[in-house]
Order: structure tokens, then C-alpha cells, then sequence
């Protein structure tokens, strides 16, 4: 099973808008450039475990999670949040409560993350923007996010939708990284998840019901699981990187110093040599992981083609995966594909005349029409959905079904 390309499997060679791939046939690497793509600055979990911003046109390894690493790439998404780390600012207005700068090392490795410290009233103790973000339609879904570490107090995120009236609200433990939603009027999904030294990613996600509604950012502190007790004056929680997106999950994190800033889509591709593929059959084999809910919008994830008309595409439409094959124009199949989120899945593609069968984590998932006479020659990543891939590799013969089964099993 001698592939042409492969990109990932824990090599991974950057530079400036590019991505290099290698061809490992006997034992012989050469280098196969992949364009990268992102007008924007970013950040990514590096190899220290810190969270670190690179430039425009960097592409992302990122090793949350993943010693290898993996070549995260995301859809546009803006920060809303005005003033993401300096929660002294008054754009965040604090009710019996009060914020120490610079308290401890935040998730960047930088001593800049700020401490929300309680007074010693009876009540509520918060922070609040109000409003972040104001709705432009129905049924608008909002992700709100912020990391958190314990000192005295547990976190809870809170947000209000002015004109729909839900009020989601979820209760984090920072001591042992789990959730309960305690809100009314919305059925949030949330997750927390650990960036190492006590800190933990909290995020909520919810839909606003109405348009013009003015949806508010809290940030709470619970005492015994209540957010409202008498406070003490010294105890409190460290917080650092707010983030307020609209989009049905919470992408890695966009600093902001007084702007709403937006981190611009990533594509990865490559108009492959000749000899590497453009032959009439082949294998295409992804290993990688959802790494969170698959947005509602649609658009490709994935495609190898020949131009527009004749083509394979993984794409998704309102959020289900789908496998779509379209051969001088005319449709050949359009199906969904079984992808869950949140997991890593190996996929294959094998094409020729005679089929096109899918192979997910090692079984047979369709057995669709062939491709006939197609030279694939542009392979292509342009995701709508954040997603870390681990591996990928072409080969320009199609391989065995055995085989297949034994390259996509977990």
C-alpha cells in the first residue's frame, strides 16, 4: 500500500502560506507543497501546551491534546467581546465584585490573567457586557466561551436574550472539569476542557429565538454551587480570554484589545505533480477529529476534483455530513456520511470505474457509482467546521477492500 502523498503522521514541515507533504515510496521523501491560506492572525495550542498567536498565512499544528500534532484549520469567526483579557476595563461592569489585574499565569504562559474577586455582600457577584452581540434574524445561535481556574470559587457563564427571554446559564467545577445547565427559557449545550495547570475552557451554546434581541456576556462567580451567597471580600476565581462567536461552537480562541477582531477562513490544497495522482482511480484517506459540533451552515469540508464538474466532495448541509460525486455535471450519488463529533475518524475514499466505496473506521460505509475517465488533480481543504487532521494520504491506485478496512480501523 505504497502511498504518492501523505501529509501529517507527526512530520510536519510549515513556512509562510505553505504546508509540505512527502512522498514516502521507497524510502524516498520529496517534498509536495500544499498553498495554505489565512489572511488573518490566529492562535494554537503549541507544543509546550501554551496557547500561542501566529501570523497571517502561519499555518496552525496544534497539539492540544495530540503529541503529534495535528494541522487545525477553521471557518471566519469574530470575537464580539471588545476586551478579551483586560476585564478592568469599564466596557465589563462589575456588580459586587471587583477585578485584580495580572493575578497569575494565564493559558499563554504570560502573567496577565486577572482575578475576579468577590465583596462582602449578600448577593450575586459578576461581571457583564451588555449587550455583546445584537441578533439580525431568528433563530440565531450564539457560543459564548471563557477560561477559567479555580482559587476560592467555581465559575458559572450566564447570558440573557432581550428580546427571546432565554436566560441559558451553566454552572462549571473547576476543582473536578465537569458541568450542570441551570438556566431557564433555553437548552444550552456547554463543555469545559482541561488547558493544563487548573485552567479549563468553559463554553456555552445556545439559540436565540428573536431577532433585535441584545444578548449579554456574565461571568459569575458559585459559592456551594449557588450564585448568590455572602461573600467574604477575598475570594474569587482567574479568568482570561472571553470570547462571544456566532456559530454553534466555540473556535479556538481570538484575542481582542478593544475591537471585536475576526480570524478570516483557512483552505489547504494542492495541484498535485504529475505521477503523485491524476490517474483515473485512487484512494483518498483522512485521519482526523471533529473537534466540535458540525456547524449548521453548509459548505465543503474536503474535495479532490478535476474542475468544478467533475468532482468528490465531503460537504455539509445544515450540519449533517454528506459525500457528494458529480461527473460532467451530472450528479452520481449524494449521501450522508456517519461522522460523530467530538471523535477521531479514519475515513477512506476509493475510486474508480467500476465504484466508489467509503470506508469509515474500518468498516464499509457505501458502495456508490464509479468515476469513469476523471484525472483527479486538485485536492483541496476548505473547511466550515473547526478540524484537526491528523493524516492524510493519496494513492494512485485503488486499493484492495481488505485493505481499505485495515487502513481506516482505530
Amino acid at each position: 500500500m505504497a502511498n504518492t502523498l501523505k501529509l501529517g503522521a507527526g512530520k510536519w514541515a510549515t513556512g509562510k502560506d505553505t504546508v509540505l507533504s512527502f512522498n514516502d515510496e521507497n524510502n524516498n521523501f520529496k517534498p509536495l507543497p500544499f498553498s495554505f491560506s489565512r489572511a488573518s492572525s490566529a492562535t494554537v495550542v503549541n507544543q509546550s501546551g501554551l496557547i500561542e498567536t501566529v501570523g497571517s498565512g502561519e499555518p496552525r499544528i496544534d497539539f492540544k491534546d495530540n503529541t503529534k500534532g495535528a494541522l487545525l484549520l477553521e471557518p471566519a469567526r469574530t470575537n464580539l467581546v471588545k476586551y478579551s483579557e483586560s476585564f478592568s476595563q469599564s466596557y465589563w461592569a462589575k456588580t459586587r465584585a471587583s477585578i485584580t489585574s495580572n493575578s497569575t499565569i494565564s493559558p499563554d504562559g504570560s502573567s496577565n490573567a486577572s482575578k475576579l474577586i468577590e465583596d462582602t455582600a449578600n448577593g450575586s457577584h459578576f461581571l457583564l457586557v451588555q449587550p455583546v452581540y445584537t441578533t439580525s434574524s431568528v433563530n440565531n445561535v450564539v457560543s459564548l466561551s471563557l477560561f477559567a481556574k479555580k482559587s476560592e470559587r467555581d465559575l458559572q457563564i450566564q447570558s440573557f436574550a432581550s428580546g427571546g427571554g432565554e436566560n441559558p446559564k451553566v454552572n462549571f467545577d473547576l476543582t473536578n472539569g465537569t458541568a450542570t445547565s441551570v438556566g431557564t427559557g433555553a437548552t444550552p449545550t456547554f463543555s469545559i476542557q482541561s488547558f493544563g495547570n487548573d485552567w479549563f475552557r468553559c463554553s456555552l451554546t445556545y439559540t436565540v429565538s428573536q431577532s433585535n434581541s441584545g444578548v449579554r456576556f456574565y461571568i459569575s462567580m458559585v459559592n456551594n454551587n449557588s450564585s448568590s451567597y455572602q461573600g467574604d471580600g477575598s475570594s474569587g476565581i482567574y479568568i482570561w480570554g472571553a470570547q462571544l462567536e456566532q456559530g454553534s461552537y466555540a473556535t479556538s480562541y481570538i484575542p481582542t484589545s478593544g475591537s471585536a477582531v475576526t480570524r478570516v477562513v483557512e483552505t489547504c490544497n494542492q495541484t498535485t505533480p504529475s505521477g503523485v495522482i491524476g490517474q483515473t482511480e485512487g484512494v483518498v484517506y483522512i485521519d482526523f477529529l471533529s473537534v466540535n459540533n458540525f456547524d449548521g451552515s453548509s459548505g465543503n469540508l474536503f474535495q479532490i476534483k478535476e474542475d468544478n464538474n467533475n468532482r468528490i466532495n465531503i460537504y455539509f448541509s445544515n450540519a449533517v455530513p454528506r459525500l457528494f460525486g458529480i461527473e460532467n455535471s451530472s450528479g452520481l450519488f449524494n449521501q450522508s456520511l456517519s461522522l460523530i463529533t467530538g471523535s477521531v475518524c479514519k475515513l477512506a475514499i476509493k475510486y474508480n470505474s467500476t465504484s466508489t466505496k467509503v470506508f469509515i473506521n474500518g468498516s464499509l460505509s457505501h458502495t456508490l457509482s464509479g468515476i469513469n475517465n476523471i484525472a483527479f488533480n486538485d485536492f483541496i481543504f476548505s473547511p466550515n467546521n473547526n478540524i484537526n487532521y491528523n493524516e492524510i494520504k493519496l494513492y494512485n491506485t485503488a486499493l484492495t477492500d481488505a485493505e481499505l478496512a485495515s487502513l481506516t480501523t482505530i
